[in-house]
C-alpha cells in the first residue's frame, strides 16, 4: 500500500512479534476405570506428566496433579500449562500412581499405568479431547521399595531403563494390559487474547524543524517488572504538522501491557529526522485501564519534556495527545478454529523425474535402502507425523508427478500413488509410504518438473469448501529446478485466496533459487501483475537438516518445526480475510461425578515449568 503524501514511513517495525509470549495450553486430566490397588478402599490416584527433550530424548517430570482420595474415576483439578508449538512434535507421557503415603518419592507408591501422546494429538482431537488406554507396559522393580516402576520409552518404542524383574507377579498386572483410560483435554488460556484498536491525534506540539513545523510520530512502551520499558508499537510519521491525526492501529493487549491492565504504558512523541536522529518532543504515561475509558477528558494527555520543565519556570507542556477511539475484541487463534472443528487436509506430491537417479542404485534419491529411509520418506514422515493429528479420518491424498505410467507410457504430472484415479487417498502416513514404494516399482522416472498440476489439484478441493471447516496443506517434495515457473506462480496466486498452504521440501544438491522466489517471504509472489493475497508457500532445502552425526530424529524434528511454523498464521490470516469466526467447540461428553480432591487450601491449581 502506498503511503499518503503527508506521511513518511519509519523503518519496518513489527509490534513485538518476537516478544509476545508463546501460546499457552492448559491440559486437564481425567481417568476412568483405574486399577484398584488398595485392599479395603479404592485407589488414591495421582497423575505425573513428563515432557521429552527434542535433542536428548530424555523424559523430564513437568508436574503433578493433586491426589484424589478413594476413586477409580478421578477428574483432577490441578492443570498442566504448557507452551504450544504447532510446528513441533511435543511428546508427552502421563504416569498414574496410587499414593500410599505423603512421600514425594514415586517409587514408594503403586504404579497404575501410563500413556504416551503428543500435544498436537490432544489439540487435534475432536473438541481437543483425547481418550487413550492406560497400559502397564514394561517395568522394573525399584531396588529399595520393591514396587514396580515404569521402564520409560524413548518415544520410538525402545525402552530406556534396564529391567531387573518383570512379570505379572511384580506389577499386579500383565505388561501391555489395559488398566483403564486417561482423558486429556486441552484449552488455550484465554487471558491476554484481546486485541485493542486505537487512534490518537495531537494538538500544538513543539516546533522542531528550522524550515518547517514537525514530523511527529508516537512510540509506545510497556513497563516491565524491573522498572524498565519494552517498545511495543510505533505509529507512522505525519509530515510537517503540529496537529497530527495518526491512523488507527491494532495491537494485542498482551503486547501492550502483558495482560496487566494497571501496568504503566509510556508514550514518547518524536519529530522524525531523515538521518535517524529523531528529536524528542515529550512523553506521557497511561495504562490500559485508563485507555479503556475511551474518548473522554481522562484521555487527553499533556506531553511533557522533563528537561524543558526543569529549565523553564513558565513551561506548561509541549502539546497534548488525545485518544480519539478505543475498541477491543477477542483475537481468534489457530486453536480456536481447530477446537471449533476445522480439519486440516494433508496432501503429499512426490517428484518422480529422472533427475532423481535410478531407484535401484544407491546413489538415487529414491533408493530404498533396507537399513534407512531415503530423503523423500524422511521428509514425508517428519511433516506427516505432526500434521496427521489434525485430520480426523487420517486419509491423505498422495500424488506423483514427472513419471511415465504403465501401460502406455504416458507422462503424468498428477497421478495417484495408490493407482486409484477416483480416490488417491492413503490410510495414514504408513499408507502413503507403502503407495510411494509401490509406485517406484511400477512407473518410469521421466520429466519435466511441473508443479502447477498438483497445486491446481489441491486448489480445486480447497475451493469446494470455503466455510472454514476445512483447510488444505500440500507438501511437495522435489529434487530439481522447476520447469513450469510461470504456470506455478499463477496457480499459487489463485490458490492464495483459498483455504490452503503449500510446503516445498527440496532434496538433493540442486540450486533452489526458484523455490525461494515462490516462498514469498521477502517479496510477495505475483503473476500477470496480480499480487498474491497471502503468503502461502514455505520452502526449505532438505540438506540443511541432515545431521552429520546421523541423528535423524533430531534433524527431522527441526525440519518439521521450520516447515510447519507458518501454517497457524496462514490459516488464521485466511479466516480473518474471509470474516470467518471459529465455530463453538462441541459439547464435552458427560463424565463420572468428580470425587473430592485431597488438596491443601493454599495449594495452587496450576502446575507451571
Amino acid at each position: 500500500m502506498e503511503q499518503p503524501e503527508d506521511m513518511a514511513s519509519l523503518s519496518e517495525f513489527d509490534s513485538l512479534a518476537g516478544s509476545i509470549p508463546a501460546t499457552k495450553v492448559e491440559i486437564t486430566v481425567s481417568c476412568r476405570n483405574l486399577l484398584d490397588k488398595d485392599m479395603f478402599s479404592k485407589s488414591d490416584p495421582l497423575c505425573v506428566m513428563y515432557t521429552q527433550g527434542m535433542e536428548n530424548k530424555q523424559w523430564r517430570e513437568f508436574g503433578r496433579t493433586e491426589v484424589i482420595d478413594n476413586t477409580l474415576n478421578p477428574d483432577f483439578v490441578r492443570k498442566f500449562i504448557v507452551d504450544y508449538f504447532f510446528e513441533e512434535k511435543q511428546n508427552l507421557r502421563f504416569d498414574l500412581y496410587d499414593v500410599d503415603s505423603k512421600s514425594p518419592d514415586l517409587s514408594k507408591h503403586d504404579f497404575l499405568g501410563q500413556a504416551f501422546c503428543t500435544l498436537g494429538e490432544i489439540v487435534g482431537s475432536s473438541g481437543s479431547r483425547l481418550e487413550k488406554p492406560l497400559t502397564i507396559g514394561a517395568f522394573s522393580l525399584n531396588s529399595r521399595t520393591g514396587k514396580p516402576m515404569p521402564a520409560v520409552s524413548n518415544g520410538s518404542g525402545v525402552w530406556m531403563e534396564s529391567l531387573r524383574t518383570t512379570g505379572p507377579e511384580a506389577s499386579g498386572g500383565v505388561p501391555g494390559k489395559k488398566c483403564g483410560s486417561i482423558i486429556l483435554s486441552a484449552e488455550e488460556l484465554s487471558n491476554c487474547r484481546d486485541v485493542v484498536t486505537m487512534q490518537f491525534c495531537a494538538n500544538k506540539l513543539d516546533k522542531k524543524d528550522f524550515f518547517g513545523k514537525s514530523d511527529p510520530f508516537l512510540v509506545f512502551y510497556r513497563s516491565n517488572e524491573d522498572g524498565t520499558f519494552t517498545i511495543c508499537h510505533k505509529t507512522e510519521v505525519m509530515k510537517n504538522t503540529l496537529n497530527p491525526v495518526w491512523q488507527t492501529f491494532s495491537i494485542p493487549v498482551r503486547a501492550l501491557c502483558n495482560g496487566d491492565y494497571d501496568r504503566t504504558i509510556k508514550v514518547e512523541v518524536y519529530d522524525w529526522d531523515r538521518d535517524g536522529s529523531h528529536d524528542f518532543i515529550g512523553e506521557f504515561t497511561t495504562s490500559y485501564r485508563e485507555l479503556a475509558r475511551g474518548q473522554s477528558q481522562f484521555n487527553i494527555y499533556e506531553v511533557i519534556n522533563p528537561k524543558k520543565k526543569m529549565k523553564k519556570k513558565k513551561y506548561v507542556n509541549s502539546g497534548t495527545v488525545t485518544l480519539l477511539s478505543f475498541a477491543v475484541e477477542s483475537e481468534c487463534t489457530f486453536l480456536d478454529y481447530i477446537k471449533g472443528g476445522t480439519q486440516i487436509n494433508f496432501t503429499v506430491a512426490i517428484d518422480f523425474t529422472a533427475s532423481n537417479g535410478n531407484p535401484s542404485q544407491s546413489t538415487s534419491l529414491h533408493y530404498m535402502s533396507p537399513y534407512q529411509l531415503n530423503a523423500y520418506a524422511l521428509a514425508l514422515t517428519a511433516v506427516g507425523e505432526i500434521i496427521q493429528h489434525y485430520d480426523s479420518d487420517k486419509m491423505f491424498p498422495a500424488l506423483g508427478f514427472g513419471a511415465k505410467l504403465p501401460p502406455d507410457g504416458r507422462v503424468s504430472h498428477e497421478f495417484p500413488l495408490n493407482g486409484n484415479q477416483e480416490n488417491p487417498s492413503c490410510c495414514g502416513i504408513d499408507g502413503i509410504l507403502e503407495a510411494y514404494h509401490r509406485s517406484l516399482r511400477t512407473v518410469q522416472l521421466y520429466g519435466p518438473t511441473n508443479f502447477a498440476p498438483v497445486v491446481t489439484h489441491v486448489a480445486r478441493a480447497a475451493a469446494a469448501v470455503q466455510d472454514g471447516s476445512q483447510y488444505s496443506v500440500l507438501l511437495i517434495i522435489t529434487d530439481g529446478v522447476i520447469s513450469d515457473m510461470a504456470q506455478t506462480k499463477e496457480a499459487i496466486v489463485n490458490a492464495a485466496k483459498l483455504p490452503m498452504s503449500i510446503i516445498i521440501v527440496g532434496v538433493g544438491q540442486a540450486e533452489f533459487d526458484a523455490m525461494v522466489e515462490l516462498d514469498g517471504d521477502d517479496v510477495r509472489i505475483s503473476s500477470r501483475g496480480k499480487l498474491a493475497e497471502r503468503d502461502i508457500v514455505q520452502f526449505v532445502p532438505f540438506r540443511d537438516y541432515v545431521d552429520r552425526t546421523g541423528n535423524h530424529v533430531l534433524s527431522m524434528a527441526r525440519l518439521a518445526r521450520d516447515v510447519l511454523a507458518e501454517i497457524p498464521d496462514q490459516l488464521v490470516s485466511y479466516m480473518k480475510a474471509q470474516g470467518i469466526r471459529p465455530r463453538p467447540p462441541p459439547a464435552p461428553a458427560s463424565s463420572a461425578p468428580q470425587t473430592p480432591a485431597r488438596t491443601p487450601p493454599d495449594s495452587p491449581l496450576h502446575t507451571h515449568i
